[in-house]
Protein backbone atom coordinates (compact mmCIF):
# COMPACT_ATOMS: atom_id res chain seq x y z
CA UNK A 1 0.00 0.00 0.00
CA UNK A 2 1.66 3.49 -1.21
CA UNK A 3 1.65 6.53 1.18
CA UNK A 4 -0.82 8.22 -0.36
CA UNK A 5 -3.17 4.89 -0.44
CA UNK A 6 -5.03 6.66 2.04
CA UNK A 7 -6.07 9.82 0.03
CA UNK A 8 -9.24 10.38 -1.74
CA UNK A 9 -8.94 11.39 -5.69
CA UNK A 10 -9.70 14.86 -5.12
CA UNK A 11 -6.46 15.00 -1.98
CA UNK A 12 -4.74 13.16 -4.57
CA UNK A 13 -5.24 15.92 -7.57
CA UNK A 14 -4.57 18.45 -4.63
CA UNK A 15 -1.09 16.71 -3.92
CA UNK A 16 0.07 16.81 -7.57
CA UNK A 17 -0.88 20.55 -7.76
CA UNK A 18 1.28 20.64 -4.48
CA UNK A 19 3.98 19.36 -5.67
CA UNK A 20 3.79 21.17 -9.21
CA UNK A 21 3.08 24.53 -7.11
CA UNK A 22 6.61 23.71 -5.51
CA UNK A 23 8.42 23.57 -8.62
CA UNK A 24 7.19 27.20 -9.28
CA UNK A 25 4.16 26.69 -11.00
CA UNK A 26 1.75 29.64 -11.29
CA UNK A 27 -1.11 27.92 -12.35
CA UNK A 28 -1.23 25.64 -9.63
CA UNK A 29 -1.60 28.25 -6.58
CA UNK A 30 -4.07 29.66 -8.74
CA UNK A 31 -6.04 25.90 -8.80
CA UNK A 32 -5.58 25.98 -5.20
CA UNK A 33 -7.07 28.83 -4.60
CA UNK A 34 -9.38 28.45 -6.87
CA UNK A 35 -10.45 25.07 -5.31
CA UNK A 36 -10.73 26.32 -1.72
CA UNK A 37 -11.08 30.13 -1.80
CA UNK A 38 -14.94 30.11 -1.40
CA UNK A 39 -15.13 27.10 1.20
CA UNK A 40 -12.71 29.12 3.32
CA UNK A 41 -14.20 32.52 2.89
CA UNK A 42 -17.45 31.20 4.38
CA UNK A 43 -15.75 29.52 7.01
CA UNK A 44 -14.35 32.59 8.60
CA UNK A 45 -16.88 34.98 7.98
CA UNK A 46 -19.18 32.40 9.85
CA UNK A 47 -16.02 33.05 12.42
CA UNK A 48 -15.25 36.86 12.86
CA UNK A 49 -19.41 37.73 11.14
CA UNK A 50 -17.19 40.53 8.92
CA UNK A 51 -17.34 40.64 5.31
CA UNK A 52 -13.98 42.89 4.94
CA UNK A 53 -12.25 41.34 7.37
CA UNK A 54 -13.27 37.53 6.38
CA UNK A 55 -11.81 38.18 3.00
CA UNK A 56 -8.53 39.78 4.15
CA UNK A 57 -8.60 36.54 6.52
CA UNK A 58 -9.00 34.14 3.58
CA UNK A 59 -5.74 35.47 1.55
CA UNK A 60 -3.97 35.55 4.31
CA UNK A 61 -4.91 32.03 5.15
CA UNK A 62 -3.57 31.37 1.51
CA UNK A 63 -0.05 33.17 1.79
CA UNK A 64 0.50 31.48 5.02
CA UNK A 65 -0.03 27.86 3.10
CA UNK A 66 1.69 28.92 0.09
CA UNK A 67 4.83 30.74 1.91
CA UNK A 68 5.10 27.35 4.06
CA UNK A 69 3.83 24.52 1.19
CA UNK A 70 7.11 23.00 2.31
CA UNK A 71 6.12 21.91 5.26
CA UNK A 72 2.94 20.27 4.07
CA UNK A 73 3.01 16.32 3.88
CA UNK A 74 0.44 14.26 2.03
CA UNK A 75 -0.24 12.16 5.45
CA UNK A 76 -3.72 13.94 5.24
CA UNK A 77 -5.43 16.07 2.98
CA UNK A 78 -4.08 19.31 1.86
CA UNK A 79 -7.78 21.08 2.61
CA UNK A 80 -7.26 19.11 6.31
CA UNK A 81 -4.28 21.37 6.51
CA UNK A 82 -5.12 24.39 4.68
CA UNK A 83 -8.68 24.15 6.93
CA UNK A 84 -6.31 23.95 10.02
CA UNK A 85 -3.92 27.05 8.83
CA UNK A 86 -7.37 29.37 8.39
CA UNK A 87 -9.08 28.58 11.33
CA UNK A 88 -5.95 29.32 13.47
CA UNK A 89 -4.93 32.54 11.56
CA UNK A 90 -8.93 33.75 12.06
CA UNK A 91 -8.90 32.66 15.98
CA UNK A 92 -5.85 34.30 16.08
CA UNK A 93 -7.52 37.94 14.69
CA UNK A 94 -10.20 37.68 17.48
CA UNK A 95 -8.09 37.08 19.92
CA UNK A 96 -5.87 39.87 19.06
CA UNK A 97 -9.56 41.76 18.78
CA UNK A 98 -10.61 40.50 22.37
CA UNK A 99 -8.84 42.06 25.64
CA UNK A 100 -6.67 39.61 26.81
CA UNK A 101 -8.34 38.42 29.80
CA UNK A 102 -11.46 36.24 29.79
CA UNK A 103 -14.31 36.60 32.09
CA UNK A 104 -15.26 33.29 34.10
CA UNK A 105 -19.16 33.81 33.26
CA UNK A 106 -19.02 34.98 29.63
CA UNK A 107 -21.10 32.83 27.71
CA UNK A 108 -20.28 34.63 24.56
CA UNK A 109 -16.42 35.25 24.89
CA UNK A 110 -15.17 35.34 21.43
CA UNK A 111 -12.87 32.01 21.48
CA UNK A 112 -15.34 29.75 22.41
CA UNK A 113 -18.27 30.99 20.18
CA UNK A 114 -15.38 31.06 17.30
CA UNK A 115 -13.86 28.02 18.27
CA UNK A 116 -16.59 25.57 19.71
CA UNK A 117 -20.21 26.83 18.95
CA UNK A 118 -21.73 25.52 16.13
CA UNK A 119 -19.75 22.41 15.80
CA UNK A 120 -23.11 20.36 15.57
CA UNK A 121 -25.43 21.05 13.48
CA UNK A 122 -28.64 19.67 11.71
CA UNK A 123 -28.61 22.22 8.72
CA UNK A 124 -28.30 19.67 5.52
CA UNK A 125 -26.59 21.86 3.37
CA UNK A 126 -23.24 20.04 2.63
CA UNK A 127 -20.83 22.42 2.33
CA UNK A 128 -21.82 23.63 5.87
CA UNK A 129 -21.49 20.60 7.38
CA UNK A 130 -18.48 19.68 5.84
CA UNK A 131 -17.06 22.92 7.28
CA UNK A 132 -18.30 22.52 10.50
CA UNK A 133 -17.01 18.76 10.59
CA UNK A 134 -13.79 19.91 9.51
CA UNK A 135 -13.45 22.70 12.42
CA UNK A 136 -14.80 19.34 15.16
CA UNK A 137 -11.89 17.52 13.67
CA UNK A 138 -9.58 20.04 14.28
CA UNK A 139 -10.77 21.07 17.50
CA UNK A 140 -10.84 17.24 19.04
CA UNK A 141 -6.90 16.70 17.35
CA UNK A 142 -6.12 19.97 19.77
CA UNK A 143 -8.47 18.66 22.62
CA UNK A 144 -6.59 15.23 22.71
CA UNK A 145 -3.18 17.30 24.42
CA UNK A 146 -5.24 18.11 27.41
CA UNK A 147 -5.35 17.09 30.66
CA UNK A 148 -8.36 14.21 30.16
CA UNK A 149 -10.34 15.92 32.97
CA UNK A 150 -10.34 19.06 31.27
CA UNK A 151 -11.00 17.36 28.26
CA UNK A 152 -13.88 15.75 29.31
CA UNK A 153 -15.39 18.79 30.35
CA UNK A 154 -14.58 20.81 27.16
CA UNK A 155 -16.39 17.92 25.77
CA UNK A 156 -19.42 17.78 27.84
CA UNK A 157 -20.15 21.48 27.44
CA UNK A 158 -19.19 22.46 23.84
CA UNK A 159 -19.40 19.42 21.59
CA UNK A 160 -22.30 17.52 23.52
CA UNK A 161 -23.81 21.01 24.50
CA UNK A 162 -24.52 20.54 27.69
CA UNK A 163 -25.49 23.11 30.57
CA UNK A 164 -22.91 24.24 33.55
CA UNK A 165 -25.78 23.04 35.22
CA UNK A 166 -26.14 19.27 33.99
CA UNK A 167 -22.27 19.02 33.63
CA UNK A 168 -22.11 19.29 37.38
CA UNK A 169 -25.01 17.03 38.25
CA UNK A 170 -23.28 14.78 35.09
CA UNK A 171 -19.84 14.54 37.45
CA UNK A 172 -21.35 15.54 41.08
CA UNK A 173 -18.87 18.35 41.17
CA UNK A 174 -19.76 22.12 42.27
CA UNK A 175 -20.99 24.59 40.06
CA UNK A 176 -18.18 26.75 40.52
CA UNK A 177 -15.80 24.29 39.99
CA UNK A 178 -16.97 23.20 36.55
CA UNK A 179 -16.72 27.03 35.54
CA UNK A 180 -13.39 27.21 36.90
CA UNK A 181 -12.03 24.23 35.13
CA UNK A 182 -13.86 25.20 31.79
CA UNK A 183 -12.41 28.48 32.42
CA UNK A 184 -8.62 27.06 32.93
CA UNK A 185 -9.37 24.72 29.58
CA UNK A 186 -10.14 27.58 27.33
CA UNK A 187 -6.66 28.66 28.55
CA UNK A 188 -4.95 25.99 28.10
CA UNK A 189 -6.58 25.22 24.59
CA UNK A 190 -5.57 28.96 23.71
CA UNK A 191 -2.21 28.54 24.23
CA UNK A 192 -2.24 24.89 22.53
CA UNK A 193 -3.29 26.73 19.38
CA UNK A 194 -0.64 30.02 19.52
CA UNK A 195 2.02 27.15 20.40
CA UNK A 196 1.12 25.47 16.86
CA UNK A 197 0.74 28.21 15.32
CA UNK A 198 4.54 29.14 16.35
CA UNK A 199 5.56 26.52 14.62
CA UNK A 200 3.73 26.87 11.43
Amino acid sequence: MGLNDNLSDRAKEDLALVESARRGDQRAYGELMSRYKDTIHYMVLKMVHNRDDAEDLTIEAFGKAFLHLERYTPDFAFSTWLFKIAVNNAIDFIRKKRLHTLSLDDEQDEFTRSAFTNIRTNNPDPEEKFIKEQRANIMRTILDELNPKYKALVEMRYFDELSYEEISEALNMPLGTVKAQLFRARNLLAEILADRRAKM
